[in-house]
This record gives structure tokens, sequence and C-alpha cells, in this order.
């Protein structure tokens, strides 16, 4: 397949389509709704930088991230967030694939930066 013919659109915005993917004003309001648990993604670096108040570190790059996730109460409804949206896209069609319940799983759309630069509160 010649470069002419290759898909123009990155794969991982074809993931992200198929994900429930939230603004930072819907996962605001998410969040409140209670019986959620919040999961950073991102580096321990960038966790302890800053982070969503609530939020469980999982990060993704660690050995044993699966096994961690698959610790998530999947009764609760999962609002997943990394830094700009992407780490988070693949956390969440993992657990999508992985046995949680598609409709209980959330993507924070642009991570952190839209989060922070809309105003979003940080521990």
């Amino acid at each position: 397949m010649s470069k002419n013919n290759a898909c123009k659109t990155p794969r991982w915005r074809l993931l992200q389509a198929q994900l429930n993917n939230l603004d930072t004003a819907q996962f605001k309001a998410k969040k409140s709704e209670g019986n959620v648990q919040i999961v950073d993604v991102r580096t321990s670096q960038e966790f302890e930088a800053a982070h969503i108040e609530g939020a469980v570190h999982i990060d993704y790059f660690e050995e044993n991230f699966w096994e961690k996730i698959e610790q998530l109460d999947k009764a609760k409804i999962s609002l997943i967030y990394c830094r700009s949206g992407r780490r988070s896209i693949r956390v969440c069609t993992l657990m999508k694939n992985g046995g949680f319940d598609a409709d209980k799983v959330f993507n924070l759309k642009e991570g952190m930066l839209e989060w922070m630069e809309q105003g979003g509160e940080v521990v």
C-alpha cells in the first residue's frame, strides 16, 4: 500500500471514537455523581506534581499495570485520565476489552492539559 492510500486518521483517534469521552465540564459533573473511581494513569512524577483530588494512581508504564487495573471495582464508574488523553484512550480500550462495562468507563478527552487550562482543581 502506498503512502497516498494510507489511512489519514491516526489510530488513537479511531480508538477514541469508540469510547465515552468527556470534556472537562462533563468530567467534573460525572465526578460529582458519586459511585465513581478516578484513575490517573500518568507517571509517578506527573502524579506527584499535580493530580485530580481523589484519584488513584496506576502508572500505565508499570510492569504490573494490568494487575492494578483489575483490582478496580467494576461496579463503579471509572473516570480515566492522563496528560493529554492518549494514554487514557489506550487504558479505556484495554478496560473495555478486559471485562469492564463499556458504559461505566469514561475518558477525559484532552487530559490534564485541558483540565488545568479550564481551571479544574488539582492537589
